[in-house]
């Protein structure tokens, strides 16, 4: 019979970050273990809950009873199991007897080819098992595998030392409104389970698995679905905007969520004298420190109020909401302390403490590491013609916020607490954003420096990271990468493409490494490099919607500046919906191998050899087409070079039907293979169409 299935372990309070994942991994074992098992069907659905103090899982149409299986053991091969007169041999007697099946009558066996071999199999139907067996080990199973880097070891009030994430208390194992036989870490399965600390009335007796969810709502005043609780919070805290917005990241709304059982926002206020403090350190503190949720105007400008989620649903929340602004004075009034103190000292004055920073113990202080990326900085500025003196300046002042009180206790706030100092030491606002900047983007989809000193400053920051990162060996693996050598690459790539850059990334990497190579623990790391930003730059180009073939097409160009390369993939999209545009590629591909066999080097076209009519309406064809396509080209016009090029499609044909290339006069092959040559650099100006043939 199929019922739902129902299991709970109510505990002590689960670690809040963890919670969602907890979640889906007790219910995902559990479900993975049974339906291994043959107890679910094709119609069961699985609903993961989880509450500051629960795990549980329901799942619908389970069996009772695993279906009987048919069961095949291979037993042992022919030869080996009977002798030349066809005799059983010792080898297997005992096979059999470690089987269970001493008795069996061999000749009830099946004789089945094995590979090269012809083997004994035994055959039989295998009981199914009781579901509460195999809920066992499900629970076992996925106790075993939850996502948590150490268990806690508590001892039940028997004695009993187990181990869980912490402390359970109650288990709940139901098939319907059956109490399955469930043991584990000491406890017996029943039906009882907790409500709300508070707000409930005692212990709830859940009658039936389907109605689980539904009596601890209106019994116990929990919502238990955690993405059910966070949705209610997030419609809650909207209801509150009145015209404002509310900042919910959505880190700290699932943190919130479980941290409570029952949501309730309610509106807290804080003294509008703290507003004249950087509004991100306010921010920061109300969301990391306590948890609230801030409030902006539309222009994104900070509002003197907040709002809380509390765990307690109430007519009369004044002592609640005064308890919290008690509670956030404090927190506002050390972030006000910190700036005002920091103030006091300029950035430049802050410069020399940078040199008892360690960077690193192979790569020196922060203020060497500095000193490098202001070389690059000031280079990067003279090839794009940038003010160098804005952007040494940048490069000097850019890291000194990192020795002010508020960055140290807040370090999320790094670059962002260097814009507001710089101003208020009255350094250009070029230099003062430029502190924050060189930072971006921090995170994937993140915005790039919107000033050209930021812009120079982020590339050179990276580039000083990634290359001398790598060249102390300190290569990303799999699942590490501690130094966000990703993370850079990528940011250098998105800066040189979406800035339109026209700047060789070979060039700065031989810069950076020039720089570097005074330390003599470091090697050259450019090669490596290159490979890993090509990679990172091939993921970039497939998340932005371009196939393989298109970005292989354009990469096999091995291309050196990126400003031009998202050109150039649009104009390869635009040729290859083109009907010529397939057996251009094949043609292309064509050439390209006999280009590669034939070992002829490079050579002038004579039109005197050709006897061909198809070759001498090819070569006319190319030399009419050739300096439009180059003045296409040299303009960036790379879909009318390729648009161009298109119209020899009809003498390609001709020429590869009708021209035998590989000619038994050499005179006459090697002008052929000339021809092609001149082709080939023509046809792959823009990309190696060859990448397109299927």
């Amino acid at each position: 019979m199929s019922k739902t299935l129902l299991v709970e372990l109510h505990t002590e309070e689960l670690p809040p970050k963890a919670l969602s994942k907890l979640a889906d991994s007790f219910a995902g074992t559990i479900e993975k273990s049974l339906r291994q098992d043959d107890f679910l069907t094709g119609n069961s659905k699985t609903t993961a809950y989880a509450t500051p103090r629960r795990l549980a899982v329901t799942i619908t149409d389970v069996r009772s009873v695993s279906p009987d299986r048919p069961i095949r053991k291979k037993v042992l091969p022919v030869n080996i199991a009977f002798d030349k007169e066809g005799n059983q041999t010792p080898p297997l007697k005992k096979k059999l007897a470690a089987m269970n099946i001493a008795d069996i009558d061999v000749s009830t066996l099946e004789v089945a080819r094995d590979g090269k071999n012809d083997c004994l199999f035994y055959n039989y139907t295998a009981s199914g098992i009781p579901l509460a067996t195999g809920l066992q080990a499900a629970i076992e199973k996925a106790a075993a595998g939850l996502p948590v880097p150490k268990m806690m070891t508590y001892q039940r009030p028997d004695g009993e030392t187990v181990q869980f994430v912490r402390p359970v208390h109650r288990l709940i194992a139901l098939h319907g409104s059956e109490i399955l036989p469930i043991t584990f870490l000491g406890l017996t399965a029943d039906r009882i389970t907790e409500g709300h600390r508070f707000l409930s009335q005692g212990d709830i007796e859940i009658t039936d698995a389907d109605t689980y969810a539904n009596q601890l709502e209106t019994e116990g005043k929990i919502i238990p679905g955690f993405n059910d609780r966070k949705e209610r919070i997030r419609s809650m805290l909207l209801e509150k905007a009145n015209g404002d917005k509310i900042l919910m990241p959505e880190a700290l709304l699932d943190e919130v969520t479980a941290l409570v059982e029952w949501p309730v926002v309610y509106e807290c206020h804080f003294e509008e004298s703290f507003l004249e403090v950087p509004q991100e350190c306010l921010i920061l503190t109300m969301q990391t420190n306590q948890k609230y949720f801030a409030v902006t105007d539309q222009n994104g400008k900070l509002r003197n109020r907040f709002l809380i989620v509390s765990n307690i649903e109430t007519d009369t929340p004044q002592r609640i909401i005064d308890g919290n602004e008690r509670v956030i004075r404090p927190r506002l009034s050390d972030a006000q302390f910190f700036f005002e103190q920091d103030k006091k000292k300029t950035l430049e004055s802050r410069l020399p403490g940078l040199i008892n920073v360690v960077y690193h113990n192979k790569l020196g202080t922060l203020a060497q590491r500095m000193a490098r990326v202001r070389i690059l900085a000031v280079n990067i500025a003279k090839k794009l013609g940038a003010d160098t003196a804005l952007v040494e300046r940048a490069a000097r002042l850019c890291k000194a916020d990192l020795l002010t009180e508020m960055v140290g206790e807040f370090p999320e706030l790094q670059g962002t607490m260097g814009t507001y100092y710089a101003r208020h030491d009255g350094e250009p606002e070029e230099v003062a954003l430029a502190c924050a900047e060189h930072y971006q983007p921090r995170f994937a989809g993140d915005a790039l420096p919107s000033t050209q000193t930021g812009i120079i400053l982020a590339l050179a920051d990276k580039l000083e990271t990634l290359v001398g990162i790598w060249g102390i060996g300190l290569v990303p693996t799999g699942d590490r990468d501690p130094f966000a050598l990703r993370r850079h690459a990528l940011g250098i790539l998105r800066i040189l493409i979406e800035k339109k850059l026209p700047l060789s990334l070979r060039d700065m990497l031989k810069e950076a490494v020039d720089i570097l190579m005074k330390n003599t623990m470091f090697a050259n790391p450019t090669a490596a490099v290159i490979d890993f930003a090509m990679d990172r730059l091939r993921g970039l180009l497939r998340d932005r919607g371009y196939s393989i073939a298109e970005v292989e097409a354009v990469l096999a160009q091995n291309p050196d500046r990126f400003d031009n390369i998202i050109d150039r993939l649009d104009a390869v999209r635009t040729f290859a919906a083109m009907p010529e545009a397939g057996s251009l590629a094949a043609a292309n591909k064509r050439i390209t191998n006999i280009l590669k066999k034939s070992g002829v080097t490079a050579g002038q076209v004579y039109q005197e050899v050709m006897v061909e009519d198809s070759e001498k309406k090819l070569y006319a064809d190319i030399l009419s087409v050739k300096p439009v396509a180059d003045r296409q080209f040299a303009s960036g016009n790379y879909t009318g070079t390729l648009q161009t090029l298109a119209t020899l499609h009809d003498d390609v044909d001709a020429f590869f039907t009708n021209v035998m290339v590989m000619a038994d006069d050499p005179k006459l092959r090697n002008n052929r293979i000339a021809l092609l040559k001149e082709l080939h650099s023509m046809m792959n100006q823009v990309a190696d169409i060859s990448k397109l043939a299927s």
